[in-house]
C-alpha cells in the first residue's frame, strides 16, 4: 500500500513547527523556526504576521527537504495556533494593518474598563463564557480600529478582515479564498455566542467591530480549502483541521469523554476539562468550545495562566541565574527544605482564577540563607500551584472528581516539577512519552477526517509516565498556604 504522510503545523507564541506523521500516527520528523517577540516598556506584546507566514513556508520547506519523503505523499494538514493573538488585514492586499497583539499582551485594559463600566460584563460572560478582559481578542482588534490610523474607515467600507491567527494563516495558504476561523479559536475572541454558536452581534457592537467582517466558522475538523504552500507541493493538499493549541492538546491528549483534564504547559499553561456537550458557567474560569466536529460541538471548563514557561525563560535571559532549563531541576532538589520562598509571576498580571491585569510579581518569604536554589525552587513550585488554584476550582464547579491530570508541554521533562504537581493535586500525573499535543491533535482531527487514521485506535498508542502524590496532606496544606499568602500580596482587586 502506498504511504500517506499527515502534516501538522503548530503555530505557537514563542515560533512555529511543521510536524510529519506517518500512517500509524507516529511522529517521524519535525522542524521549527522562532520568530522575533517585539515588547516595549509598557510591556505590550507583539508579532509580525508576515514574519510567521514567511516561518510556515520555510519550516515545510525544511521538513519535506530533510525528511527526505516523497512530498506527493503528503495528503492533508492540520493547524494548531496560539489563540487570542489578533491580527487585522487588508482584504484585497492580504497585508496586515498593524502587528499581530499577543495573548499576553493587555493594551486593551481601558477598552474593557469603558465597557465594564457601562455594567456589561455579566452579559458578555453569559453570551461568551468569557470574563471581559484584555486577555481575550476583542479588546485587541478593537484597539487596533482605534489606534491606526485609516482603520476604522477602512472597516466601515467593509474592506478589513479580523481574525486570530488560523484565519490569517488559512487565507493566506489558500491566497485568499478561504476567510475561515474554528470553534475552538472563535470562542476564545470574546466576540462568539457559546450558546446559539453565531458571532454575537450585541457584544460585537460594544467592541466596535462589524458582526458581518467576522470569519466564517467551520467544524474543527472540516475542510479549510487547500494548499500547495507557495508552490512547494505539485498539487494542492487539503486543509482539514483547524485548532486552537491548548484545544488540539485537549484532542491529542484523547480527552475525549466527560470530566477528563489535562494541562499544557507552554509560555503560559491552558487547563481545560471536557464538560460535554452543554456549556457551564463559573466566575473564575470560563468556558469555551473545546472544538465543533462533524456537526456537533463539546465544551470545556478552562483556566489560563500568563506565565508558566516564561518563568523558566525569565530566570534564563533575563535574570541569567540558569544557563538552560535543564538545570532546574537538579537546583530545585537541592534546595534547603525549610527555605519558604514564594515566587508570584505575574509579569503580565495574574489570569484565571484571579483575573488581575494590574497585579505585578513578587519574591516574598526570604532569608538570609535563600540562594539560587531556593529562588529556582521557588520558580517551578509557582507554575504547579497555579495549576492546581485552577484544577480545584474546575473540580468544585464540575462536581467532578478527578483521578488523573494530563499534561504536556516542555517543563512536564522536569521530574521535580511533575512530582510536586502531583503533590499538590493529590492526583496523579500523566506524562506521555510524545510530544507536542496541540500539533498531534490537529494532524488527527485532520488524518481521522480524511480516513488516514482510525478514531477508536490512533489514542491508545500513547505511552504515559505516571507520577502518584507522596507529600503528607499537613505538609501540602502548609504549603498551599503559604502561596495563597504570597497571591494575596499581589492583588489589586
Amino acid at each position: 500500500m502506498e504511504e500517506k504522510y499527515i502534516l501538522g503545523i503548530d503555530q505557537s507564541t514563542q515560533g512555529t513547527k511543521a510536524l510529519l506523521f506517518n500512517e500509524e500516527g507516529m511522529l517521524i520528523y519535525r522542524t521549527d523556526l522562532a520568530h522575533t517577540q517585539f515588547i516595549d516598556e509598557k510591556g505590550w506584546v507583539e508579532h509580525s504576521p508576515t514574519e510567521i507566514y514567511k516561518n510556515i513556508i520555510q519550516v515545510v520547506i525544511e521538513l519535506l527537504k530533510n525528511s527526505g519523503i516523497d512530498k506527493k505523499k503528503l495528503v492533508g494538514v492540520g493547524i494548531s495556533n496560539q489563540r487570542e493573538t489578533a491580527l487585522v488585514w487588508d482584504k484585497e492586499t492580504g497585508e496586515p494593518i498593524y502587528n499581530a497583539i499577543v495573548w499576553q499582551c493587555s493594551r486593551g485594559e481601558a477598552i474593557c474598563k469603558k465597557i465594564e463600566n457601562k455594567g456589561l460584563g455579566e452579559m458578555i460572560k453569559e453570551h461568551t463564557g468569557l470574563h471581559l478582559s484584555p486577555y481575550f481578542s476583542a479588546a485587541k482588534i478593537a484597539w487596533i480600529l482605534q489606534n491606526v490610523a485609516g482603520a476604522q474607515e477602512k472597516a466601515n467600507k467593509g474592506e478589513l478582515c479580523f481574525g486570530t491567527m488560523d484565519s490569517w494563516l488559512v487565507y493566506q495558504l489558500t491566497r485568499g479564498k478561504e476567510y475561515k476561523t474554528d470553534y475552538s479559536n472563535a470562542s476564545r475572541t470574546q466576540l462568539f455566542n457559546i450558546t446559539t454558536l453565531k458571532w454575537d452581534e450585541e457584544v460585537c457592537k460594544e467592541f466596535g467591530i462589524e458582526a458581518n467582517s467576522l470569519a466564517n466558522v467551520t467544524d474543527s475538523n472540516g475542510l479549510y480549502g487547500v494548499t500547495d504552500f507557495d508552490g512547494i507541493l505539485e498539487v494542492p493538499i487539503p486543509i482539514h483541521s483547524v485548532l486552537g493549541d491548548s484545544h488540539g492538546a485537549l484532542y491529542g491528549q484523547g480527552c475525549l469523554e466527560v470530566g477528563m483534564i489535562k494541562a499544557t504547559y507552554g509560555t503560559g499553561s491552558s487547563i481545560m476539562m471536557n464538560i460535554g456537550e452543554k456549556p457551564v458557567l463559573n466566575k473564575d474560569i470560563v468556558t469555551s468550545l473545546a472544538w465543533g466536529m462533524d456537526g456537533k460541538v463539546n465544551y470545556v471548563l478552562e483556566g489560563n495562566i500568563n506565565n508558566a514557561g516564561a518563568v523558566i525563560t525569565w530566570m534564563e535571559k533575563d535574570l541569567k541565574i540558569i544557563t538552560s532549563a535543564k538545570e532546574t531541576e537538579s537546583l530545585a532538589a537541592s534546595a534547603n527544605v525549610l527555605d519558604k520562598t514564594y515566587l508570584v509571576p505575574a509579569f503580565t498580571g495574574l489570569g484565571a482564577p484571579y483575573w488581575d491585569s494590574k497585579a505585578t510579581g513578587i519574591i516574598s518569604g526570604i532569608t538570609r540563607t535563600t540562594g539560587q536554589a531556593e529562588i529556582v525552587r521557588a520558580a517551578l513550585d509557582c507554575i504547579a500551584y497555579q495549576i492546581a488554584d485552577i484544577v480545584k476550582v474546575m473540580s468544585e464547579t464540575s462536581g467532578i472528581t478527578m483521578s488523573e491530570l494530563r499534561v504536556d508541554g516542555g517543563p512536564t521533562k522536569n521530574h521535580y516539577l511533575m512530582q510536586f504537581q502531583s503533590d499538590m493535586l493529590d492526583l496523579e500525573v500523566h506524562v506521555p512519552e510524545a510530544e507536542e499535543f496541540s500539533g498531534i491533535g490537529a494532524a488527527y482531527a485532520a488524518g481521522i477526517a480524511l480516513g488516514i487514521y482510525d478514531k477508536e485506535k490512533i489514542f491508545k498508542s500513547i505511552n504515559r509516565k505516571k507520577y502518584s502524590p507522596k507529600m503528607e496532606m499537613k505538609i501540602r496544606e502548609e504549603k498551599y498556604k503559604g502561596w495563597k499568602e504570597a497571591i494575596g500580596l499581589v492583588l489589586t482587586k
